[in-house]
């Protein structure tokens, strides 16, 4: 659990450095376009402009704000890249100053540009406009105390300068609206109100990207919970479907195998040889089952128990039982040639039919289970390959699903089986 808390603050700090790279690339981009309309102002709208203003200057300005504004977010941008490619984050201070230094830049700019023009076009122009763009997208820092923090500074700088040009600027006394403090105390709380907005949709962008992780989460939980035993076409299906794995009925072909000869053969053995054996063996066998759609419920010492056609059926289980019974057995044969195992006999015994499927144990523990007859039988008839010297045998069930056009199929006829009282027919595959 701890490595997979770790994991989740790892992937968190990563998604947020692309947002916050993703946040500077939009505040240049947005800069950049101002820069070209200023151009655009004073140099097709040259005469206007001077009608209203009498001076180049706020072009000047402007220019230089937005070309400043331009340089430092591409810096804050390559900044963050090269963190990401790093694995580092940014430390919670550098955060602060950076949103600090941000939400101040339109009141140093309304500032400025009040030395030179009335401070009623300050302080009803575009610069107060300029607040909202650093509040908006803060949103993607996804920090809703940063958001807030953000919409604070800009109310406050906002409230400074407003209140400062009302108490001190001869120009504005004589309007009795541009003259009340009142105004631009209502503008600064619309910025400090703009700022907890924007702190509410950060929560929500994180909350997807947290509920994605989540998913991401149940995902691994669903390949956790069945391991290499699953292939991924069912796991996919799985998740597709988001199937319960609660009890319920299902049809599903049973495989029991079994090595036949194991107690003797590891009589001798040292327990890392026998472990090493296993595990080439177990290795060759969960990867053929898995490739035709199959899973391992339980290993059982030297054998396991298979099954095909749940939790997800997915078609042709028989088929893909026998077939995958008739690989494992042709592998083992190929690595004894090519010396990477002992000579290794399996016994496998395959029947098909309903069975209860689902999740078994308490809230602790649980373990996907398969229990019924069906269950039963399978086991049975592999421990009948060592009376008919037999790597497969498989029911009249699974021989009814298959291709029939084997021809190494050998009916055995009608043979008693141990606790059932009708007796089962049965076909041996010669390999």
């Amino acid at each position: 659990m701890h490595e997979s808390r770790n994991l989740f603050e790892s992937r968190l700090e990563q998604e947020v450095l692309q947002s916050e790279r993703l946040r500077a690339t939009l505040i240049a981009m947005v800069f950049a376009v101002a820069t070209l309309a200023f151009i655009i102002l004073f140099v097709f709208l040259h005469e206007e402009y001077i009608r209203v203003f009498h001076s180049p200057n706020l072009v000047y300005y402007g220019l230089t704000f937005t070309s400043v504004v331009l340089c430092y977010e591409l810096a804050v941008r390559s900044v963050l890249g090269r963190l990401l490619k790093k694995g580092k984050s940014v430390p919670e201070g550098l955060r602060y100053l950076n949103a600090f230094i941000e939400a101040s830049s339109p009141t140093v700019l309304m500032l400025i540009i009040a030395r030179d023009t009335n401070p009623f076009h300050t302080l009803i122009g575009p610069p107060e406009f300029i607040y909202f763009v650093f509040i908006i997208l803060s949103t993607l820092r996804l920090d809703a105390k940063l958001t807030i923090f953000t919409g604070a500074v800009a109310c406050l700088g906002y409230l400074a300068v407003s209140l400062y040009h009302v108490a001190y600027s001869p120009e504005l006394a004589p309007n009795v609206v541009m003259g009340s403090p009142v105004l631009y105390m209502g503008k600064g709380v619309v910025l400090l109100l703009a700022g907890g907005a924007a702190a509410f949709v950060t929560v929500q962008v994180k909350g997807r990207i947290l509920r994605l992780f989540h998913t991401m989460d149940e995902r691994n939980k669903v390949v956790s919970l069945f391991g290499q035993q699953v292939s991924q076409p069912i796991v996919d299906e799985l998740l597709k479907q988001k199937t319960e794995l609660e009890g319920k009925t299902m049809r599903v072909c049973v495989m029991f195998l079994d090595i036949r000869n194991f107690t003797p053969f590891v009589e001798h053995k040292k327990p890392e040889e026998v472990v090493a054996y296993l595990n080439a063996l177990f290795g060759i066998m969960i990867e053929v089952i898995s490739r035709r759609n199959g899973i391992i419920n339980q290993f059982l010492g030297d054998g396991f128990m298979a099954t095909f056609g749940a939790p997800v059926p997915v078609g042709n289980e028989c088929q893909n039982a026998l077939d995958a019974a008739v690989e494992i057995v042709a592998r083992l044969k190929e690595e004894f040639v090519e010396g990477r195992i002992p000579q290794t006999r399996p016994g496998i015994g395959l029947h098909v039919g309903e069975a209860v499927t689902g999740n078994v144990g308490s809230a602790a523990r649980k373990q996907y289970s398969i229990t019924g007859n069906v269950v039963i039988l399978a086991s049975r008839i592999e421990q009948l390959t060592k009376q008919y010297q037999a790597q497969i045998l498989l029911s009249e069930e699974v021989w009814k699903c298959v291709d029939q056009d084997r021809e190494d199929v050998i009916a055995l006829g009608n043979v008693a089986v141990k606790g059932r009282e009708t007796p089962v027919s049965l076909y041996s595959v010669s390999l």
